[in-house]
């Protein structure tokens, strides 16, 4: 296996793995409004992710750009906690064909938020390179690893989505309130077990 598939291996794996969900609950937070009809909006919201996490892993590997490590697993869950809050107030149309407005804040809040979650990734790849010198290979082979994870993730999501509206009947509104409702509860609990918050309560 090349240095290539190794770091793409190792990207994807980070991603998906469910030890670390809480990159997995920001993505369930950016998709729970939609289902596979709206398979386009998504794209665009997770590319907004993807360039947004992008810069900060590249800048951060590169050692361009340093913030603390606790601050940013402070900042994740607060970001998935945002997000999912969000979702209350998204406007659900009656009717799954019915189009809604092209612009939405989501949009350069996934990019906001894609900042602090490459900071996240480039903490984990920083840990894996080491001493080495040459990280543009690493890095590449990693940050499409994570999108090939994140890719299947969202599938996944929306998959499960349009089978409990389209084909179970549940009512969009309701499953939003549910999903976005699980999704709230489990970023406080991150947030309330996070060390740095603790600290800041004193």
């Amino acid at each position: 296996m090349s240095e290539f598939q190794a770091y793409l291996q190792l990207g994807f794996d980070h991603i998906t793995d469910s030890n670390g969900y809480d990159h997995i609950l920001f993505i369930a937070a950016l998709c729970t409004i939609y289902t596979l009809i709206d398979w386009k909006k998504v794209i665009i919201l997770v590319t907004a992710f993807t360039i947004g996490h992008s810069i900060t892993l590249a800048l951060s590997t590169m050692g361009m750009i340093s913030i603390r490590p606790d601050v940013i697993e402070l900042l994740i869950p607060i970001t998935i906690l945002f997000t999912a809050i969000l979702n209350f107030f998204h406007k659900t149309p009656k009717s799954s064909y019915i189009r809604e407005k092209t612009y939405s804040p989501r949009y350069p809040l996934a990019l906001t938020f894609g900042l602090v979650h490459g900071l996240g990734f480039s903490n984990y790849l920083r840990a894996l390179l080491g001493k080495e010198a040459d990280i543009v290979e690493p890095l590449l082979g990693f940050n499409i690893g994570l999108e090939l994870g994140q890719l299947i993730i969202v599938f996944i999501i929306l998959a499960i989505a349009f089978l409990a509206i389209e084909i179970l009947r549940l009512s969009k509104l309701r499953w939003n309130d549910i999903i976005s409702g699980i999704i709230v509860g489990m970023a406080i609990s991150l947030i309330i077990n996070n060390e740095l918050f603790r600290e800041i309560l004193g």
